[in-house]
């Protein structure tokens, strides 16, 4: 067993992806704690946020990490070869010029993001170059309106700048619940964050002062120091041999797989972010091991089902199963049960903050078929419910499970009217 890396051991998610992205959104949430905190007694002087100690310090996490991995490998007797590997043929590999046979090849190059071919835009940076700066910009136009947009829109606006959030469509978060993406624009916009829905960059420029601007397509422009895109990823498939070989390549760049992640060439396999299919790092970890289980003791195929998920925005979201909308498609007539409440952390403060729990619920079988939530710690929460709406519990048997009190979580089982 052998494994080629030319870059950091952990891929996008270590490096820059989900573990420094998250280290950005605690460190964004601490202003508004320290907020909080002076409702509850606590004295305390004006916080002041140093850049620099957060890079190094996650720096230093990130490097843990790498050697974490590596170590796992080494500890699994993998043979680690330092360089790009290049598919030579459905059975062969190169490496640093030196070509290695194998029964199995696997190719699970993640993706990388995707800058839109507008004039100007080589001035803009992407999530990779966010994880890098040298200094925090005093105003960020962040364009897009998926997960990694919100996500990096709130952290710049947690840790005191003026944060733009640019998106050309009407509603933020498309492919997740319609109520969540509104709801969502409204809580970002009272903590601070411009959200511009309509709004398309149509070009970008440097002006005199060394600002940027941005003009958009209805003719409005706005400056900013910074401009972040995070307009989608492709599939990181060029340059590998893969067609040569005679694997097929979407449109996109994700290898076409089959449930079994079997490429067109038998011998060759593909998981995770290359094949485009859900792109989530547990994802692409139990697909790993649905496919170990295929190659070496029965057929195992994916399952994509009810995957939960969720959204590190301020305030957090996170959701599992069916939006309301893929589950009239799926089941015709549903049942909503929904609650918005102020938390109770928040009511000695002035801040009106909105908790907000959906359940989705299949009218025939009365099954649970989503669960959607914007609140603190709303990924910690969905976790766990989760694992009911994965076994197919009913909406009676949430109704029948004791709320843990006072909890926001306790909501999900004490929900008892219709909308």
């Amino acid at each position: 067993m052998a494994i080629a890396e030319a870059d950091r051991f952990g891929g996008t998610c270590v490096n820059v992806g989900c573990i420094p992205k998250k280290l950005f959104s605690y460190a964004a949430h601490w202003r508004e704690d320290f907020h909080v905190a002076a409702a509850y007694g606590w004295t305390l002087g004006e916080p002041r946020f140093d850049w620099q100690t957060l890079l190094a310090n996650k720096d230093k996490e990130i490097a843990r990490l790498n050697g974490v991995y590596e170590n796992v490998l080494k500890k699994a007797g993998v043979e680690i070869h330092r360089g790009r590997a290049e598919v030579v043929s459905p059975h062969s590999v190169s490496i640093n010029g030196q070509t290695f046979t194998a029964k199995h090849i696997l190719v699970a190059t993640g993706g990388w993001p995707y800058k839109p071919p507008l004039p100007g835009f080589e001035h803009a940076i992407t999530s990779n170059e966010a994880f890098h700066l040298e200094r925090l910009p005093k105003r960020a136009v962040v364009v897009g309106g998926g997960y990694i947009a919100l996500e990096f829109a709130s952290i710049f606006n947690g840790l005191g700048v003026k944060t733009r959030l640019s998106y050309r469509g009407k509603r933020l978060l498309r492919g997740f619940d319609g109520e969540l993406g509104t709801r969502i624009a409204e809580e970002m916009s009272a903590k601070g964050v411009e959200v511009c829905l309509g709004c398309e960059p149509a070009a970008m420029r440097k002006v005199k002062d060394g600002s940027l601007e941005i003009e958009f397509t209805d003719g409005r422009l706005q400056n900013a120091d910074l401009v972040m895109v995070a307009t989608g990823r492709r599939p990181n498939s060029a340059r590998l041999g893969l067609e040569e070989a005679g694997v097929k390549i979407a449109r996109d760049g994700a290898i076409v797989v089959d449930r079994f992640s079997r490429s067109s060439v038998d011998s060759i396999h593909a998981i995770g972010d290359v094949t485009n299919r859900l792109n989530l790092t547990p994802v692409a970890t139990a697909e790993a091991m649905w496919l170990a289980r295929t190659l070496w003791r029965e057929p195992t195929p994916v399952d994509h089902e009810n995957v939960p998920t969720a959204v590190f925005t301020d305030p957090n979201l996170a959701t599992v199963g069916l939006s309301e909308e893929r589950a009239r498609e799926r089941h015709g007539e549903v049942d909503l049960y929904k609650a918005s409440f102020r938390a109770l952390k928040l009511t000695l403060t002035e801040k009106k903050e909105r908790t907000f729990m959906k359940l989705v619920v299949d009218r025939g079988s009365q099954r649970v078929v989503g669960a959607h939530m914007i609140g603190a710690d709303a990924g910690e929460i969905i976790q766990g419910v989760a694992i009911a709406v994965k076994l197919g519990a009913t909406k009676a048997q949430f109704d029948a499970t004791i709320g843990i009190h006072p909890t926001a979580a306790e909501e999900f089982v004490t929900l008892r009217e219709k909308t």
